[in-house]
């Protein structure tokens, strides 16, 4: 998969380097490890999943010293079982040991996630649906979390407010109707600014086909009134589909026939996958 360049990835892993070192850095190896030691280190699975943010690992390291030198054996998007050797460093063990625990968390958390989103995409892969994920993401990390989605095999909802129009429920009812705020929304945005419009009921389906949009998306609906919605729209705009989706509810969902299942629960609370540095040498 297209890796995100390294301009974007370092002020994240700065960040979260700079937050651990605090104000006198790592007490504990620059008082035990000796300044010229090296050392070798592996990237190891302990869980079945799929691999993200490897990036955001080694730039754990190399930023604290570019000395360290990283081989990735299981990139973004590959499938691990336990005891597979994700990836090696080898360098100074002072940089080694500092940056281990910024690395496996963003590893795991990443890799969580893309292993969550596989899940689901792997249980609909015999219907033409397709996971998305939402704007629920941890501050700061969106872009590397919606990596992550793609690393699973899911596909990307908007990136923030400023790249799409979506009407929500809360836009409707202040703006007073579907057609008010659909039409209100596309006499504001430009021409290449698509437009969804979330309904919660059949009827709201209707007037919003009535006013036209690109997408809608058919909150908390059930299976039945997904597939009744599908065939309303009938191809005229993106079908996608939201609430309560898990494991247990997304193939009905998926076989309803919507385009897309869009599903928070990706980023906000998708388990971390067990990654584990082990010292080679």
């Amino acid at each position: 998969m297209r890796a995100l360049p390294d301009v974007m990835l370092e002020p994240l892993v700065r960040a979260a380097l700079l937050e651990d070192l605090g104000r006198a850095g790592d007490l504990t190896t620059d008082a035990i490890i000796p300044a010229d030691a090296t050392a070798t280190v592996r990237l190891v699975a302990r869980d079945p999943g799929v691999v993200a943010g490897t990036d955001l690992a080694r730039l754990a390291w190399t930023l604290l010293d570019p000395r360290v030198q990283v081989r990735i054996d299981r990139p973004d998007g590959s499938r691990v079982t336990p005891g597979e050797v994700i990836g090696e460093a080898t360098g100074p063990a002072r940089a080694l040991l500092t940056g281990e625990r910024v690395g496996l968390n963003l590893l795991g958390h990443l890799s969580g996630i893309a292993t969550a989103t596989a899940r689901l995409a792997d249980a609909i892969a015999h219907t033409s649906a397709s996971v998305c994920c939402t704007r629920k993401t941890t501050p700061g990390l969106r872009a590397v979390e919606k990596a992550a989605v793609r690393a699973g095999g899911g596909s990307n909802h908007r990136f923030g407010l400023d790249d799409a129009v979506l009407v929500k429920d809360n836009h409707v009812a202040v703006a007073g109707s579907v057609t008010a705020a659909v039409r209100l929304a596309r006499a504001e945005v430009g021409h290449l600014v698509k437009i969804e419009c979330e309904v919660d009921t059949l009827d709201q389906l209707r007037e919003l086909l009535e006013v036209g949009a690109d997408a809608v998306l058919l909150d908390n609906m059930t299976p039945q009134e997904l597939r009744e919605a599908v065939a309303l729209v009938d191809g005229r705009m993106i079908t996608e589909a939201s609430g309560r989706v898990d494991e247990t509810t997304i193939v009905p969902i998926a076989e309803a026939g919507v385009d897309l299942i869009s599903v928070g629960r990706l980023t906000h609370s998708a388990a971390v996958l067990d990654v584990g540095l082990d010292h080679v040498g």
